[in-house]
């Protein structure tokens, strides 16, 4: 997935010196410079902005942003360096989680350009660390007044416009980069993302289209989910059993780093789009007997079975026998896990008992 990038070019930055000879191979650029930046002020007083910029940017590229933040706060007393170290100081607040001091460094930059589009795009990110996801949407629609061809700034605007549920307004756009459609996988998910919640057909499309060249079954799981909303049940199914055939016993759809449902809950709804598609085959029951053989317990879920329609006398008396079961099941746990507490508790009280003995 493609994520906004904060440090983006800078027309201030310090050149890189370029040394011939073996003597400084290996050793970072960075400290080449400062080595270099040293040397001048020992044969004299460093009193140029110019030199204070430079050295901040090197220990800001060298990660040591408390020497960094002392060089680069005595640059932007200059006018010729304020803007390039206010921008900077922002990027060293960021990268240390000030996230308030960074925004107090972009917005004045902004307040006296604000079209400045590198302290925009960083206000809005930083916005968004902070969670205000309302007001970074205002900044990226300022980038993208500006920039109206930056089709990442676009997929960024858009994924703020989802987060905020205005579905409608990602959808617009991201239609507005098709070219990026064609290769960029996350806009496209995006975008099925955004018109299955708007509950528009051409979604479908948009899953198949992304899981050409990706597998993902919490992805499949949504794209199986719509496929079954639109009444496709045959391509549902197929959907639903390849999601299955990829899962180990209790494993989840969504693998060790995503949630989704457990394998037997995909068998189950399985089970109830075979007696929704079918239910005078009895492939729809087995699945749903062997949901629960696998540790499905919504006892809930299966109720709601006995009121659809079409299901017939003899489903309804087999899933309320699956019903039975499960409480049975609940009801011996419960059983045994009581006596499994009297007993400890027993076995604490006689030794409390021998001790005071």
């Amino acid at each position: 997935m493609n994520t906004v990038v904060l440090r983006a070019e800078d027309s201030d930055k310090a050149s890189i010196i370029r040394m011939n000879g073996s003597l400084f191979l290996g050793i970072p650029v960075g400290l080449i410079l400062l080595f270099f930046l040293f040397s001048c002020a020992v044969f004299r007083e460093v009193t140029s902005a110019e030199e204070y910029y430079s050295l901040g940017m090197a220990y800001f590229e060298l990660g040591k942003y408390a020497e960094a933040e002392k060089w680069l706060n005595r640059a932007r007393a200059v006018d010729k360096t304020k803007v390039a170290s206010e921008y900077n100081l922002g990027r060293i607040a960021f990268e240390t989680e000030r996230y308030e001091e960074a925004l107090r460094y972009f917005n004045r930059i902004l307040t006296k350009d604000p079209e400045n589009i590198l302290a925009l795009k960083a206000a809005a990110y930083t916005l968004i660390k902070t969670g205000d996801l309302a007001e970074a949407e205002t900044f990226y629609d300022r980038v993208l007044a500006l920039v109206p061809e930056s089709a990442d700034d676009g997929y960024n605007y858009a994924l703020i416009l989802f987060a905020l549920e205005k579905y409608a307004e990602a959808e617009t756009v991201l239609l507005k980069y098709p070219y990026t459609l064609d290769d960029n996988s996350d806009a496209i998910l995006l975008l099925a993302r955004s018109q299955n919640k708007l509950e528009k057909a051409e979604a479908v499309d948009r899953y198949a289209q992304w899981l050409q060249n990706k597998t993902d079954n919490m992805v499949r799981y949504e794209y199986a989910q719509l496929l079954e909303k639109e009444e496709f049940y045959a391509r549902a199914l197929e959907e639903y059993r390849t999601i299955l055939s990829a899962l180990p016993r209790g494993a989840s759809s969504g693998g060790a780093q995503a949630q989704g449902p457990e394998r037997s809950a995909i068998r189950f709804t399985i089970g109830r789009l075979l007696l929704i598609a079918d239910p005078e085959n009895q492939e729809g029951i087995t699945e749903l007997g062997q949901a629960v053989d696998e540790g499905f317990n919504d006892t809930a879920a299966l109720e709601s079975l006995l009121e659809r329609e079409g299901v017939t006398d003899a489903g309804r008396d087999d899933i309320r026998k699956l019903i039975a079961g499960i409480q049975e099941a609940a009801e011996r746990n419960d059983a045994e896990s009581s006596g499994a507490a009297e007993e400890s508790k027993a076995d604490v009280e006689g030794n409390a008992d021998q001790a005071g003995k």
